[in-house]
């Protein structure tokens, strides 16, 4: 599974209705939103804790199908996941990805919590089919969540560089 596999579980067009933008924008901005919460999830994934917290969190996704509409997401839902997943950043991430040029004009205040439902649905159900086993091989190189997280950051985007490693570059590295 990459972000591609993601993307199209995503309804775009509905996303960009919603936000008031084109079906490009909208796509740039899921792009950049799904890959800064899978960035989240593989940053909390690489702890014993966090990869517990995580698997755990999956199985309340799993069997999820993708919505058609924006109307099927629980938003609510959605908030709260990402609240977990970028933790005490959350307001700072989503300001630098409302302010970024390449999306100018999305909130994601309001999309992160659209996309935060559809990202866990599609890894639970990716955990599921490869049955990982305890939560210890999720932190390491075991084939846990930490490995499936990180097999779909590192198969990135069919839109090469500028993409998922610049921007969590940018809202993650080099801090502490």
């Amino acid at each position: 599974m990459a972000l591609d596999d993601i993307l199209a579980q995503v309804p775009i067009d509905d996303i960009a209705a919603r936000l008031g933008v084109s079906h490009d924008e909208a796509k740039a901005a899921v792009e950049q939103g799904g890959a800064v919460l899978l960035g989240g999830l593989a940053k909390n994934a690489s702890t014993t804790e966090g990869s517990s917290a995580i698997e755990s969190a999956l199985k309340r996704h799993e069997g999820a199908t993708a919505p058609t509409s924006v109307d099927d997401i629980d938003r609510t839902d959605g908030g709260k996941i990402v609240s977990h997943i970028l933790g005490p950043d959350e307001k700072e991430v989503t300001e630098k990805l409302t302010a970024s040029k390449k999306t100018a004009g999305i909130d994601f205040g309001t999309l992160l919590p659209i996309l935060a439902p559809i990202v866990m649905g599609l890894i639970a159900n990716a955990t599921k089919k490869k049955d990982t086993g305890p939560a210890e091989s999720g932190a390491s190189g075991g084939g846990g969540i930490g490995d499936i997280i990180g097999g779909i950051l590192g198969a990135g985007t069919s839109s090469g560089r500028g993409g998922i490693g610049d921007i969590l570059g940018g809202l993650f590295g080099g801090r502490k």
